[in-house]
């Protein structure tokens, strides 16, 4: 379906819901933050954790964290990951990814993957990604939905559940969840326009957006948010090292390729390759969502949904100028070249900078009534979402192709992913007096959700053997369609047996088509001592079915000197590794907490948890069969015994085979060959505390609005089923992925028309286990994966301060002016190697001499919390109808 389709079809369930539809939010809620009088601070009514009416957040037997729209506002940069990521301690968003990942970044809830925590919208499920992330360390794996795709100024407030809550919400909610709640105003627009930039001049951003809420007939309402976003690309480093030395000096070539020296003098002299690694992508996103309700009078109508469009363009690795040549007597490629005249035309005077380019379309649409039947309140809901994903390679060259007929195509269709989800939902409740302290609330319901995936291959020039320098096509036996469905049933029961006790018990039970079935359950309680003072549990079980993307992806990961084969778990290849078909993870969590009002407005929430996570669903790492060692030189075949009597270049190579995949001649020859999957390996046990802390106080001259918050987190695994297959780097990567320690303070200060919000966020070290290109392997010969050198990089601990200033220059305008990351904290610049040795070149020894930067001349650490772009200073006008 085109996104001209879905526009349209949008547009008709509106105008369809203007005909007479009904209130799309879940419950009521007081106004936002911005309009709530300091002394209501914990006084919102919550709909997330809870199937009663009238819950306030202060009440809650949950932990809720509560995000309100003008928050969401005063963070810069507008997008939903990084408001929360600035707002919510155990919230962390990913700040880059790898090839396509960088069009679909995730966000994680307590140190786990973001498959753990469910996404909802208005208290319904919100579809996933159909863009899975596959090698982004603790992203990885990841399909989980894009909150991006919701845009601020739409949304009222949102809950984020900090508990287990699969029970009462079924798959994916071990974490928590992140309930985004729209808004339902009769009256009002709101235009907003944005722009801001790094300090270094790059990543541009501009956006506009609007909002309008009209009023409906007698009692219907409706929200239209209208978005665009574009931002320019950044980079990272100062050169690469393949052309430039350390001290910016040109590369010396081999008498062979002496023909190329000038060019790399001419590369080193002007800084030819300086701003070529890519780090934040180019992107533009436009999308329109909508909010729609008509009451009736006991039976209410209600529908939203949106429709966008996304197309990122993100840098990939470099290819030197002798990369792709040929020999014209032989019609074959030769690499490394000798001579520019018969190289391709792009790469014989600067090198080629390939590019993966994105066109994603999204559609998702929900309609329901809601109301009272026989003295039973229910809500019966559909949803139905589409997510497509075109992927190509530009700017490239399958030199494979270019050395057998001396022409190339410059641009590849690498094929396409589609992901869709149908979920119908009905809920009922209904209150029981049952001469406790107060009702017994009932509340039971089901639901059924079939979702479909599927990878189409891309054109022939995509195909041929190793395709497009940087991203091969899907092949044939990458392409397929998958699909399931689910059916679900669930009850809750809460009230409070005597007065100050609350207990909430929940059970569900859920059949997949792919795997069976699970049974799960949740028991809740909080006792309130006084006013002043309050404790709260819960325990629970939950469980996570992989998804399809998981499951079914395939593809082959390439760079200038590697290969990395990945296979779905229930592929043929896969099989003859070792590995099987994905099955459900499981969970346990338990949490306690304590909730203070010691003085009136002060609310004080400090909660500890535990989550046991049974055959988790990891990336197995890499697995090396063939390890790069430098350019004309041999690579080292590992040939020790791993699986079933094979070595490691035995399965590496029977995988390949099995695939039916061509790889890259020159990779095949000199490069690194790996492969790696998705597979239940491990156990892992998660341990920590969340403080949060509100504090609103009415100043003679204004009033000041203070906030704290700090999260621990500690994971450790418990059980390694995989054993060799699950190495020290991959361990590390669920261990030590995330800052241990995240906390953030927050004082908003309004004195008449003037505003200023100042945030800082703390966070501890980072650590990563890396290993610099293969010449770091010192010993010759078949090497145990035992003995590879791995080295511990760090990103230390970091204190990161956001400003704003704001002020109304009329009753209807407003001007901001601000900075994330004021101060232009970059994390650290890796070190040498400890071998490495003044004047050696990357030609030389095939590697970088840093620890682990990708060959790129002073490029700080991607792996930190906070991202290599720096401070970025913006400017905002809103101005109001």
């Amino acid at each position: 379906m085109s996104r001209y389709i879905r526009i349209l079809t949008a547009a008709l369930f509106a105008s369809s819901a203007l005909s007479g539809a009904a209130q799309a939010q879940v419950t009521t809620a007081p106004a936002d933050a911005e309009t709530t009088p300091p002394e209501a601070a914990g006084t919102e009514i919550i709909v997330t954790g809870t199937r009663t009416a009238g819950q306030q957040a202060a009440q809650s037997a949950t932990p809720i964290q509560l995000i309100s729209q003008d928050a969401i506002t005063r963070v810069a940069q507008p997008n939903l990951n990084q408001a929360l990521t600035q707002l919510v301690p155990s919230f962390q968003a990913q700040t880059q990814g790898t090839d396509m990942a960088s069009f679909s970044l995730s966000a994680r809830l307590r140190g786990l993957s973001p498959n753990h925590t469910l996404v909802m919208v208005n208290g319904k499920r919100r579809h996933g990604n159909s863009i899975l992330q596959v090698i982004n360390g603790a992203f990885g794996g990841s399909a989980a939905p894009s909150i991006d795709l919701i845009p601020p100024d739409i949304v009222k407030r949102i809950e984020v559940l900090q508990d287990g809550a699969a029970a009462q919400y079924g798959s994916d909610a071990i974490a928590g969840v992140i309930n985004i709640i729209l808004k339902s105003d009769t009256e009002g627009s709101t235009l907003r326009l944005n722009t801001g930039q790094y300090y270094d001049g790059e990543g541009t951003t501009y956006s506009a957006s609007g909002n309008f809420a009209t009023k409906v007939g007698d009692s219907g309402f409706l929200d239209i948010a209208l978005f665009h976003r574009r931002n320019a690309v950044t980079t990272i480093g100062d050169g690469q090292l393949q052309v430039v030395n350390v001290d910016g000096s040109a590369v010396t070539l081999p008498a062979a390729q002496a023909a190329f020296q000038p060019i790399y003098n001419s590369l080193a002299t002007n800084k030819g390759t300086a701003n070529i690694n890519g780090g934040q992508p180019a992107s533009s996103l436009t999308l329109a969502f909508y909010n729609f309700g008509y009451d009736f009078g006991g039976v209410e109508f209600y529908s939203f949904g949106d429709v966008s469009y996304r197309q990122g363009d993100a840098l990939q690795g470099y290819r030197v100028p002798t990369r792709v040549c040929r020999n014209p007597v032989t019609n074959t490629p030769l690499s490394p070249g000798t001579n520019p005249a018969n190289c391709f035309a792009n790469t014989g005077q600067v090198g080629l900078v390939p590019h993966i380019e994105v066109k994603q379309d999204e559609f998702s649409v929900t309609n329901g009534l809601r109301g009272d039947l026989a003295g039973w309140n229910f809500d019966l809901a559909a949803t139905y979402a589409e997510d497509a994903a075109k992927v190509y390679t530009t700017k490239s060259v399958n030199a494979s192709l270019f050395g057998f007929t001396g022409f190339s195509p410059t641009d590849f269709y690498d094929g396409r992913f589609d992901f869709t989800q149908f979920t119908t939902t009905l809920d009922l409740r209904k209150e029981f007096e049952v001469g406790f302290a107060e009702p017994l609330n009932v509340a039971f319901g089901g639901e059924y959700r079939k979702e479909t995936y599927r990878i189409g291959q891309g054109d022939a020039g995509s195909l041929y053997i190793e395709g497009g320098q940087s991203f091969p096509g899907y092949s044939a036996t990458d392409a397929g369609r998958y699909a399931r469905n689910a059916k679900a049933v669930y009850i809750d029961l809460a009230t409070k047996p005597v007065a100050g006790l609350t207990l909430d018990l929940a059970g569900r039970y859920e059949h997949y088509s792919d795997f069976g079935d699970t049974t799960i359950g949740k028991i809740t309680s909080r006792y309130d001592f006084s006013d002043a003072i309050a404790v709260r549990a819960t325990a629970s079980t939950g469980f996570r079915a992989p998804s399809l993307p998981e499951a079914g992806y395939s593809a082959t990961n390439v760079g200038p000197t590697s290969a990395v084969l990945q296979l779905a778990p229930n592929s043929a290849a896969a099989a003859g590794a070792g590995f099987s078909a994905l099955r459900p993870e499981k969970s346990t969590n338990f949490s306690m907490g304590i909730v203070l009002r010691p003085i009136p407005r002060l609310v004080i929430t400090l909660d500890a948890y535990y989550i046991k996570i049974r055959d988790r669903i990891v990336s197995s790492g890499t697995i090396d069969g063939q390890l790069f060692t430098g350019n004309n030189t041999a690579p080292v075949r590992l040939t020790n015994s791993f699986i079933n009597g094979l070595s490691q270049f035995q399965l590496v190579q029977n995988a390949i085979t099995a695939s039916g995949k061509q790889l890259d001649p020159f990779v095949l020859q000199s490069g690194s060959l790996s492969i790696q999957t998705y597979t239940n390996g491990i156990d892992t046990r998660t341990k920590g505390w969340e403080l949060a802390v509100r504090y609103p106080i009415d100043l003679s001259f204004g009033k000041l609005d203070l906030s704290a918050g700090a999260n621990y987190n500690l994971t450790k695994v418990t059980r390694n089923g995989l054993g060799a297959l699950f190495g020290i780097q991959a361990r590390q990567i669920i261990e030590r992925a995330s800052p241990i320690f995240k906390g953030n303070v927050n004082a908003l200060f309004t004195s008449g028309r003037f505003a200023a919000n100042l945030r800082a966020n703390y966070y501890s070290e980072t650590i990563s286990y890396v290993r610099p290109n293969a010449g770091s392997i010192t010993t010759g010969g078949s090497i145990p994966p035992i003995n590879r050198e791995f080295y511990e990089a760090s990103v230390k601990p970091a204190v990161i301060i956001d400003a704003e200033l704001a002020y109304d220059v009329t009753d209807f305008i407003n001007l901001a002016v601000g900075a994330n990351n004021l101060f232009n904290k970059i994390p650290e610049i890796p070190p040498f190697v400890p071998d490495y040795q003044p004047g050696s070149t990357f030609y030389r020894n095939g590697r970088s001499p840093y620890i682990n930067n990708g060959g790129t001349l002073n490029a700080p650490y991607t792996f930190g919390p906070y991202g290599t772009n720096g401070g970025y200073y913006y400017a905002r006008a809103t101005i109001k109808f």
